[in-house]
């Protein structure tokens, strides 16, 4: 095939195997997600690009360099969605939803595009599936929103360990961001050019780094647990007794801050002991409606990405039996109404639409993983019954279609 005919890099198919798996997981997070009384919100894919710009924020990554960015007819730069809050903090403030009532909680799922080196579980166009919860201040919805991630972890099976930290508010950061910097400022000759820029511009990711000096660099960094104010400190005492009462494991991780700039206070991940790799993330963003000029509304979050949770799920087993309907001659005007019959009573049909011999459609029915086999020929049609044959044990026997439904 022509390279222009094939997917771009980092572009890919779902389907087979992996599709089930998608579908397996989403089913789960959605049925959770509804228990919880989530409410789903459909977002564009598409939204202007000061959108991000401005809730991700501009020194970041994604907004310098991973963004899919382009001008439309009448020069307005847009942008697909490198992530699922900011058009959600959009979609609130746009259509007033603050107005209808004290808080909000949605959930959303769709397809999400960074410019970034694929590997696995992580493409260019990449899935997630999220949850947003609008005016709540209180930590308890912290503790709330990581019980449910606890619960989808153990829905799927998925080894993960909880790590959560505190970056503090707007009153406690701006003293750690000093002394960050200035630490950083002396360690620098063991930093990697990457975080050798970031250091003034946006300090708090260098201890994200994944790069070995980096991080041997910032072992013995402040803390900012150890600068929070009051509130930010009773705040993150309370979460922690919340999630100890509620029974989610989790691990403190002073280093943990998150990719994106609108995080305050509470921040967590979900890494996979596996992948060693976050497959849920997120926390609480209190500022960020006030910044897109909305009123001050308290927020928290995460999001799930789905390519990464198919790395370590099983596929699931078939939950239903499936008829392969076999006519024979000029029967398909009866074997329709067959096929018809079993569907509206719930069954799974496969009406053949291939010619040949009871050999060879016996062997397309097996390619189908059919459990019955129901053979129609024009003896079946005069008598009003069906042959049909269990192509698990071999057992064959005729029926009336009564008796079969």
């Amino acid at each position: 095939m022509a390279e222009e005919y094939k997917a771009p890099r980092g572009f890919h198919d779902i389907l087979g195997s992996d599709l089930r798996k998608f579908r397996r997981i989403t089913s789960l997070v959605r049925t959770l997600l509804k228990r919880y009384n989530y409410e789903e919100i459909i977002v564009p894919i598409v939204e202007f690009a000061k959108v991000f710009e401005r809730s991700i924020g501009e020194a970041t990554d994604i907004v310098q360099k991973e963004m899919f960015v382009f001008p439309d007819r009448k020069g307005r730069v847009l942008a697909l969605r490198p992530e699922g809050t900011a058009g959600v903090v959009r979609a609130y403030i746009e259509n007033k939803l603050y107005a209808l009532r004290p808080y909000h909680k949605f959930f959303y799922e769709g397809p999400m595009f960074r410019y970034e080196r694929p590997q696995a579980g992580r493409y260019r166009q990449f899935h997630q599936i999220g949850a947003e919860v609008f005016g709540v201040a209180e930590p308890h919805a912290d503790a709330e929103l990581l019980k449910l991630v606890q619960d989808i972890l153990d829905g799927l099976s998925i080894d993960a360990v909880i790590e959560i930290n505190s970056l503090g508010c707007k009153l406690c950061r701006p003293t750690y961001r000093e002394a960050l910097t200035r630490y950083l400022h002396d360690v620098s000759g063991h930093l990697c050019d990457v975080c050798i820029d970031r250091k003034d511009r946006n300090p708090l990711r260098v201890l994200d780094c994944k790069v070995e000096t980096c991080r041997e660099a910032v072992k013995e960094a402040p803390k900012m647990v150890d600068f929070l104010c009051e509130e930010c400190r009773e705040h993150y005492t309370k979460l922690k007794l919340y999630l100890d009462k509620l029974g989610v494991k989790y691990k403190e991780n002073y280093n943990l801050v998150r990719g994106l700039d609108y995080y305050t206070r509470t921040v967590f991940e979900a890494v996979s002991e596996k992948l060693g790799v976050a497959v849920v993330a997120g926390g609480r963003y209190d500022y960020l409606v006030e910044e897109f000029g909305g009123p001050p509304t308290p927020a928290l979050g995460f999001a799930a990405g789905i390519e990464r949770l198919m790395l370590l799920v099983d596929e699931p087993e078939k939950d239903y039996e499936l008829y392969f309907v076999i006519p024979f001659g000029d029967v398909y005007s009866y074997a329709i109404n067959v096929a018809d019959m079993l569907r509206r009573k719930g069954k799974v049909v496969e009406l053949s639409y291939r010619g040949g011999g009871l050999k060879k459609q016996l062997e397309l029915a097996n390619k189908m993983d059919a459990d019955y086999a129901v053979i129609i020929g024009e003896d079946e049609m005069r008598e009003g019954v069906v042959s049909i044959k269990d192509m698990k044990t071999g057992e064959q026997k005729k029926l009336k279609v009564g008796e079969l439904m």
